[in-house]
């Protein structure tokens, strides 16, 4: 349903069964989930989908190893499972990451381990051999059974060191056990959204619309880009807004404190080397400091990160100097001859983990785990309940939306319809699982249209299955590539733009591709792809530039791209 037509269904009937405020990963997979049970149901995002916290995610869907540390076994049983139902139900997107850690020493941390685990110990400290061996053995125990992914090994000083030349000599050994990587978070969150709204019109969702105001039966939301207002009468609203769910409440009228966020920033560089060095392996590891931080390998950049800085307005997130220079530095410390510079970063990206408020000494101890707060007294002005998401992991989306649907489900006296556990995600659904079945099902298409087999191979890594939908739409039209992004076309972008809930300029750059993230946009693509846009959605060419506008704005702000203003 486009965004004029769920206006027009909201002005004609303003009730609804749930409202969800916040279109990040936890509020989309709530969305679909409920969507599936069939219940009425209205997602709204003052911004675009997935472009606060659930965008600045570290693009792994893991376990968190390290929270066994911290007693959090339920956590990372549940999250090790869902990873794996990740990888099987969104392969397109989901693949498995071979993690290492390089190891400098062996007992370090026997008895730091126990002391973190009983709370009588907060400050970081350096994990040896031993303790990571016994933390992967029980790993691995979780998830043993459904064989989705290979178990960990172990290799000593000399096989570590002919596996990664250019490896720091000092370290003793590697491990390597099984995550998973995340390709693009923004694109498997719109994809779950439009899963959700093709279940039927009881699952509307809009984006850039913000919520004003409520009172009694009344929350009163505002059109970002015409402002005007409209009311609805939920039964039931949902806070998913992430690091904002407090000063989301206070729209409501609510007063609460249940966020205490830390910022987590990162790199995306432009470093062959540094990418041949680290192969298809994420490297995951200590910093002198004791932080956990990761050397990434996205499609042919390296990601580096992540921070944990505690921050009090989540809009002020941005990838300081500091952080930056952090960075640049902690490469060094397992690739020591490995030259990496500011002249090497294409995107910085910063957000803020929505944490539960915590009274815990050191960052690292506050809990990943998933909560839902609810508020509904008489005293709060409002007749229906507000249930507040707090925390949770990307990683662990699905099934902490499966938890909030059954409570919404309860509410309403009504019983579940559908589990989600199996249900393919977008271009996941019917994916070829071998590269023999693969190159098959691509020659089938092949000999159906005019495409080239080069051609279909890029759109199925970009889309997965849903690259069907696309050759569709491809042959209603005169198509031609892009002149200065070749690999694109001006249809494809019409598809994007007409099928995928545009709105502005940089949600294409930014969220519906990578192609900002990998530093591939030039002053030129910009403007031609503000063009093709344009053409698809209607634009006037003074919108054209003032859309230009903004998204070098943004993308200079917020992620440190520079381009010529004035072109």
């Amino acid at each position: 349903m486009d965004r004029k037509t769920i206006f027009s269904s909201l002005k004609d009937n303003p009730a609804v069964s749930v409202l969800i405020i916040g279109g990040g990963i936890n509020g989309v997979g709530t969305f679909r989930d409920l969507a599936l049970q069939g219940v009425d149901v209205l997602l709204i995002d003052r911004l675009d989908f997935c472009s606060g916290a659930s965008a600045a995610s570290s693009h792994m869907a893991h376990g968190g190893i390290r929270y066994l540390e911290n007693g959090e076994f339920r956590l990372v049983r549940e999250a090790v499972q869902e990873r794996n139902s990740l990888i099987e139900n969104a392969p397109h997107l989901v693949r498995p990451l071979p993690t290492t850690i390089p190891i400098f020493k062996w007992f370090s941390g026997l008895f730091n381990a126990p002391l973190k685990f009983l709370r009588l110990l907060n400050k970081p400290a350096e994990r040896g051999a031993i303790v990571i061996k016994l933390g992967l053995i029980l790993y691995d125990s979780f998830t043993r059974k459904q064989h989705t992914v290979p178990r960990h090994l172990f290799r000593f000083q000399k096989e570590s060191l002919d596996c990664w030349n250019h490896l720091n000599q000092k370290v003793i050994c590697t491990t390597t056990y099984y995550d998973s990587s995340i390709l693009s978070p923004e694109r498997l969150t719109i994809e779950l959204l439009l899963d959700a709204e093709g279940e039927g019109n009881h699952a509307r969702a809009l984006n850039y619309v913000e919520l004003v105001g409520a009172k009694g039966d009344i929350v009163t939301l505002q059109d970002a880009l015409t402002g005007q207002t409209f009311d609805v009468n939920p039964r039931l609203v949902v806070n998913a807004a992430g690091p904002w769910i407090d000063l989301a409440n206070q729209a409501l009228g609510l007063s609460t404190h249940f966020i205490g966020g830390t910022k987590g920033s990162h790199l995306v560089l432009n470093n062959p080397e540094l990418l041949a060095a680290i192969g298809d392996h994420e490297f995951f590891f200590e910093n002198k400091d004791g932080r956990i931080v990761l050397i990434f390998p996205l499609y042919d950049k390296v990601m580096v990160g992540t921070s944990d800085i505690l921050i009090e307005n989540p809009d002020d997130a941005r990838c300081t100097d500091s952080e930056t220079g952090y960075f640049l530095e902690m490469v060094n410390r397992v690739f020591p001859d490995i030259l990496v510079d500011h002249s090497q970063i294409v995107f910085r990206f910063s957000g803020v983990r929505p944490l539960p408020a915590s009274s815990a000494k050191t960052t690292g101890q506050i809990s990943r785990d998933h909560s839902i707060q609810v508020v509904y007294s008489a005293g709060s002005g409002l007749n229906f309940p507000v249930y507040s998401l707090v925390g949770g992991k990307w990683t662990s989306f699905r099934a902490f939306s499966e938890m909030v649907t059954n409570k919404v489900l309860k509410y309403f006296n009504l019983t579940r319809q559908k589990d989600t556990r199996s249900i393919p995600i977008g271009g996941g659904r019917n994916y070829p699982p071998t590269s023999r079945e693969r190159s098959r099902w691509l020659d089938g298409l092949y000999e159906k249209n005019n495409l080239p087999l080069e051609r279909l191979d890029v759109l199925f890594e970009r889309y997965g299955t849903r690259l069907e939908d696309i050759i569709t739409f491809l042959a209603q039209g005169k198509d031609e590539p892009m002149k200065t992004l070749p690999d694109y076309s001006r249809r494809e972008i019409a598809f994007l733009a007409q099928n995928e809930k545009i709105v502005h300029l940089d949600d294409l750059l930014l969220r519906r591709s990578l192609l900002a993230m990998l530093g591939r946009l030039t002053r030129d693509s910009i403007d031609e792809l503000a063009e093709a846009l344009g053409d698809a959605l209607g634009w006037e060419e003074t919108k054209k530039k003032d859309e230009v506008k903004r998204s070098l704005v943004i993308m200079r702000d917020r992620h440190g791209v520079v381009f010529d203003q004035f072109k």
